[in-house]
């Protein structure tokens, strides 16, 4: 599913307009990152949570040349998934 998919399927979901349902995901989008990138966790109780990480600097190879190279230390973003959303992936297990 891409993105104008879930616009489409929320819009079917919610009788409301595609381009009312796309300005709101894009709002839901642009407040996520935004959080995150500030270092919030952004939870959403039942789905999962959005938080940051680190990467520690450390030393790589080139696989062209094999020389060696240092890797820069990164911010990763991690994604938790929740509880229902597992369950719903797994089908939930009684």
């Amino acid at each position: 599913m891409n993105k104008q998919d879930l616009i489409d399927a929320v819009a079917s979901s919610t009788s409301k307009s595609k381009a009312v349902t796309g300005e709101v995901i894009d709002a839901v989008i642009n407040a996520i990152t935004k959080a995150v990138a500030k270092g919030n966790t952004v939870q959403i109780v039942g789905f999962g949570s959005f938080s940051q990480g680190s990467r520690a600097a450390r030393t790589g190879r080139n696989p062209s040349t094999g020389e060696e190279m240092s890797i820069a230390a990164a911010k990763t973003i991690k994604f938790t998934a929740g509880k229902a959303f597992k369950d719903a992936v797994n089908g939930a297990r009684k």
